[in-house]
């Protein structure tokens, strides 16, 4: 039994003794308040004197109550002293606060499974400022981090419910096994369609399996990987500036999408009406709502709702570019 568990029973058995006591001195012609008196006193051993006069009834019956209740009172102590030493109440209440914490989040982004690239995702989100959850089913992977855990299973609907998925922004799934990647991205999809997913293939062929399944995106950091040595390999300074530019925190740039709303003034107009680059920021390209991506852009091209613009620019001009279109 859990020490959580062995807590609640110790705290039953206790409270279940002290009512059983107290009926009986009612019974025997107590008050209420009088045989609730009688029941703690004698149960804790004070030993003070009692309240009335006990019959040979009422001896036996105080008797009866020292050997259970002592016991059971021992046990409690015992079991609450063990509590506390070993820190289980401590875990319990921060677990509480942390769950309290999950409760209060939205727009976060969970991360199921703490091994390497969990932890890279987790880095490079957290250097954005955004908020994330862990979820990993192995306590010991979890012990020090700074971010908000769930342990438990990614698999069960419960552990991702603990997890905030209701309000959360998007799910990365980086879990060891192509299949659990598979069933997390189903059960995910099952209570959050609008939910953003991406899911880590470790081999080619599931790739189209996570698609089908529901995620978004699915990435296979091998393949990666190896497209990157050889960018680095025939191009070396144009992977090195995409990647300064996307991972480096030190750069003032950035390079980030910027979504035309439906209520946005600029709905009909021409890129070059717009005049994005009153605000300072690039426009490096522009994702159709047909999800074609043009590259340098035509000024003559109208703005759609739901076109996404690609920009490149310091935080406080691609601030700007944002309000420029969504006022």
């Amino acid at each position: 039994m859990s020490p959580l568990g062995r807590i609640g029973r110790a705290l039953l058995a206790f409270a279940l003794v002290v009512v059983i006591g107290t009926a009986g001195y009612i019974v025997l012609g107590f008050g209420l308040l009088d045989a609730l008196y009688q029941t703690v006193t004698t149960i804790t051993t004070v030993g003070f004197r009692e309240v009335h006069p006990l019959s040979r009834v009422g001896e036996i019956f105080t008797i009866t109550l020292i050997l259970a209740g002592v016991g059971t009172a021992l046990y409690m102590f015992g079991v609450l002293l063990e509590a506390l030493i070993e820190g289980h109440l401590r875990h319990h209440m921060e677990r509480r606060r942390m769950d309290r914490r999950i409760s209060r989040m939205t727009g976060h982004i969970i991360i199921c499974g703490w091994g390497r690239v969990g932890t890279a995702s987790a880095q490079y989100l957290t250097s954005l400022g955004r908020e994330i959850v862990v979820i990993d089913r192995e306590p010991d992977r979890l012990r020090d981090i700074q971010h908000p855990t769930v342990i438990g299973d990614v698999t069960d609907d419960r552990t991702l419910e603990a997890a905030g998925i209701a309000h959360a922004h998007a799910l990365i799934s980086a879990l060891d096994t192509d299949a659990d990647n598979v069933y997390v991205t189903l059960s995910s999809r099952a209570l959050r369609p609008d939910l953003i997913i991406i899911a880590r293939a470790r081999n080619e062929g599931s790739m189209s399996k996570l698609v089908r399944a529901g995620a978004n995106r699915v990435v296979n950091p091998q393949l990666i990987g190896g497209r990157r040595m050889g960018s680095f390999a025939l191009q070396p300074h144009v992977a090195e500036f995409f990647d300064v530019v996307m991972h480096d925190e030190t750069l003032d740039y950035r390079m980030e999408e910027i979504t035309v709303g439906s209520t946005s003034p600029w709905v009909g107009y021409t890129l070059e009406q717009m005049g994005l680059h009153a605000s300072g920021a690039l426009l490096l390209a522009i994702r159709t709502v047909s999800g074609q991506f043009v590259a340098n852009p035509a000024p003559t091209i109208q703005l759609e709702p739901a076109m996404i613009l690609i920009a490149l620019g310091t935080p406080d001009e691609l601030d700007a570019a944002r309000q420029h279109v969504n006022p």
